[in-house]
């Protein structure tokens, strides 16, 4: 981003990324580190021109800007007054832009279209920008590269802010708390990579506390910032359209098509035909949802299950929404110890997910004892074989199986069943069979009495200090 900004020539960057992941902070902190810079900053509301005029408005009183320049009362005059910025060296940073994707303020597209392109002819000469960002990916990317759009193709850089990786997670609670197994599954299953909620945490001065605590103090209490944050800033798009599925898939994760069909028939019979177009708009356009197959499968396998793609959403719907909304009827410590028990539950799905980013990570650090060469997928059939990990190096001709379990005393007994999934897979899968076969065991921690076990029983240990040994600086 200071890249950008410090060419001092007309720029029109697009940043994306989930709500919370640090979009606005990226070119607040950008523009400070490139001096002599002005700004306008807009966060654009949901709502007719009207109030994103108001918005405009009020920003530009913020930013004192109301001495030299005339607040905008058309959408035209907006697209203009970016213009005259753009020209007078100013940054303009316009939020939630995907907004203008609705019907009555799209016409301002087609404006800005039209001064984009001079900008661009003229780029030498202009020593400002435009820099527009976006949280519902889909209807931001439609705006801006659809073919049919009038700004299709007129952005000069992008960026896409993810989550952290694990290794910066890491450095965090080495910094502020403990790099303990359970703290590590615990808070990551909470808030993944999202900088936000341990910067919350450490403000709080919980992210070192243990569970209940910390959520006693996150969610619990009046007081409490994260309380309200997922029907703010996630579900409030949403509008209650879509609560019953979303629910179903969070307490559920890898349900089929057939069984949130199945489940929204016994609620109401009516709606349960909208199922698939339900899931659809949950998946492509607010990318709340994602459908996985299994390895080998194509994409438009019938065996795909759906899961909540963003941690923090899928544990506030599966464990803590329901002990916060019954707080004003029900003992404060009940509901905590509640919601603590239905995380616990919900750590068994994040600890596959975490472990796969693991090794993910290590590969492309190149450190670690296995090199992949494909995104680590899990596999499932109709003859009831499931397998939760499964790695390949295809250079070397390595398949590795991982079995998960949140309990490390509970992988031991698995071990020959598993063994069973294994071998139905190979079955079915003949060029693996000449490969190297690989298996480990992963849980949050292994003890060392354990290890000998697993070993004898053909399975590597791996908790996730072993997984995350070697990340951190």
């Amino acid at each position: 981003m200071q890249s950008i900004l410090s060419r001092r020539r007309w720029f029109f960057a697009r940043i994306t990324g989930r709500r919370r992941i640090g979009k606005t902070t990226l070119v607040q902190r950008a523009l400070r580190e490139v001096d002599g810079i002005p700004v306008l900053y807009v966060q654009i509301p949901d709502s007719a021109p009207a109030g994103v005029l108001a918005a405009v408005g009020s920003a530009m009183e913020i930013f004192e800007l109301t001495r030299h320049y005339e607040p905008p009362k058309t959408l035209l005059q907006l697209a203009h007054l970016i213009q005259d910025l753009a020209r007078a060296g100013y940054v303009v940073a316009l939020d939630e832009f995907q907004y203008f994707s609705r019907k009555p303020l799209f016409e301002f597209t087609s404006h800005l279209q039209a001064v984009v392109d001079e900008l661009s002819a003229q780029a030498a000469d202009v020593p400002g920008g435009l820099v527009v960002l976006g949280s519902l990916h889909a209807e931001l990317v439609a705006l801006l590269e659809d073919r049919q759009a009038p700004l299709y193709n007129r952005t000069t850089d992008h960026i896409e802010l993810d989550h952290l990786d694990t290794a910066s997670v890491l450095t965090i609670l080495k910094a502020h708390a403990d790099t303990t197994s359970e703290r590590l599954l615990f808070l990551w299953n909470l808030f993944e990579g999202v900088p936000k909620f341990y910067r919350d945490c450490f403000e709080q001065g919980v992210i070192g506390s243990d569970r209940r605590a910390l959520l006693r103090k996150m969610f619990f209490q009046s007081s409490s910032p994260l309380r309200t944050e997922a029907e703010n800033w996630f579900l409030s798009e949403l509008r209650g359209r879509y609560d019953v599925v979303l629910k179903f898939v969070s307490k559920n994760p890898g349900c089929t098509n057939g069984d949130i069909v199945a489940h929204v028939r016994e609620i109401s019979v009516e709606n349960a035909d909208q199922v698939g177009g339900h899931l659809k708009i949950l998946r492509d356009k607010y990318r709340m949802l994602e459908r996985k197959v299994p390895i080998f499968a194509q994409a438009t396998s019938k065996k795909g299950r759906y899961y909540i793609r963003d941690n923090f959403l899928r544990s506030w719907l599966a464990a803590l929404a329901d002990p916060v909304a019954a707080l004003n009827f029900r003992p404060e410590e009940q509901l905590v110890e509640r919601a603590d028990e239905r995380l616990k539950v919900a750590e068994g799905y994040a600890l596959e997910r975490l472990a796969a980013q693991l090794y993910e990570e290590r590969s492309r650090l190149g450190i670690g004892d296995f090199a992949l060469t494909k995104r680590i997928e899990g596999y499932w059939n109709k003859a009831e074989t499931e397998l939760d990990l499964v790695a390949l190096d295809e250079e070397s001709k390595i398949v590795r199986f991982g079995t998960c379990k949140r309990n490390a005393d509970k992988l031991l007994p698995d071990l020959k069943n598993y063994d069973g999934h294994i071998q139905r897979f190979l079955d079915a899968h003949a060029r693996l069979q000449t490969w190297r076969i690989e298996r480990v065991a992963i849980a949050p921690n292994i003890p060392q009495s354990l290890r000998p076990q697993l070993e004898r029983a053909g399975y590597r240990p791996q908790d996730l200090a072993d997984l995350s040994q070697g990340l951190m600086p």
